[in-house]
This record gives C-alpha cells, sequence and structure tokens, in this order.
C-alpha cells in the first residue's frame, strides 16, 4: 500500500478513480499541459481515467504517485516518479488555480523526504523545459542543479522543445536535513 504523506497544508495520497474530473479539468489547461512533457493538449477525461487505472498497487517506488489533496479545497494537482533511461525522474503539476501559494514546494518537497527513505536510488532526474522558470525556480531551491540541456518532446505543444536536464543526488539531499 502506498504512503499517505501529510504536511502542514496537505495531504499526499495516492491517486483515486475519483480524481478523474479535476486531473481532467486542470490538465485541459494549455498553460499547465504545455509546461509537461508527457501529457498531451486537450486532455480528456478518458486520458485521466486511462492513466488513473494504471496506478494500481504495489507499484514500486520509482512508479509511485501522490495527488495532492488541499484541506477544505481537494484535488490540487500531482507529484510523482517514474522510471527514465538513467533512473527515477520526478514530475509535477498543478492546476492553475493553485500557482503562486508555494504548494508545489512543500509537494516535491515531501514527496523527496518520502522517496529517499523508501528507495536506495542514489539520484532522482528531473528537468524543465527553458522556459518554466517557475518550476526550475522549486528544483534549485530543493538541490537540484543543472546537469546539462537536451531537446525532449512536448506532446501538448506537438514540438520537440529545450530542455533544461536536472538531478539531485542522494548526498545533496540529506545534507540540507543536517
Amino acid at each position: 500500500m502506498i504512503a499517505v504523506l501529510r504536511t502542514p497544508r496537505f495531504l499526499l495520497r495516492q491517486p483515486q478513480l475519483g480524481d478523474a474530473e479535476l486531473i481532467a479539468r486542470y490538465l485541459n489547461d494549455y498553460d499547465v499541459a504545455g509546461n509537461l512533457a508527457r501529457v498531451p493538449y486537450p486532455y480528456h477525461l478518458s486520458d485521466a481515467k486511462a492513466w488513473l487505472r494504471t496506478r494500481v498497487p504495489g507499484l514500486p517506488v520509482e512508479e509511485t504517485n501522490f495527488s495532492i489533496e488541499l484541506a477544505g479545497e481537494g484535488f490540487a494537482g500531482h507529484v510523482g516518479f517514474h522510471r527514465g533511461p538513467q533512473g527515477p525522474i520526478i514530475g509535477y503539476w498543478l492546476g492553475k488555480p493553485f500557482w503562486g501559494r508555494g504548494i508545489m514546494s512543500e509537494a516535491v518537497e515531501a514527496s523527496l523526504d518520502w522517496f529517499f527513505s523508501a528507495s536506495a536510488a542514489p539520484v532522482v532526474y528531473s528537468g524543465v523545459f527553458h522556459f518554466n522558470a517557475a518550476s526550475l525556480a522549486i528544483q534549485t531551491k530543493l538541490g537540484f542543479t543543472e546537469t546539462g540541456r537536451s531537446t525532449l518532446l512536448c506532446l501538448a505543444r506537438g514540438a520537440e522543445l529545450e530542455h533544461i536536464d536536472t538531478q539531485l543526488t542522494r548526498s545533496v539531499w540529506k545534507a540540507r536535513h543536517t
């Protein structure tokens, strides 16, 4: 069973079928989907339901995902891990009504605490499209370092875009907490 993580302001919990309508609403916003590599635009309820069917119990740590549930407001976004060619990758998104409140920094920090305690992985990879300064600021604040530039397909934009590649090592993460 997946962990439920609590932060001072919200819960990080396993995605549920009941999240589908809000996932579809928030990801069917070009300003959100256009910052993500693996999300098409337009994004439909059927896309959300299909993805949620892949979130089954017993997935490895490197494939664990959390829905962000704000007290009194409900589902707000998502943070999760998936396997990449070099190792685990963290990705995240937040519905536009919740932008600018520091929610994602708190969610990514809590999920990284959980990940490094539940896994032996020495590094977590991530990155942002070159125009996503807000997401890059979150990563920089949490200790990610730029490792280079690449191009990555953005499904929503239908194009290969410049991508800033980042990583966070276990040793850097642990040093933040000492």
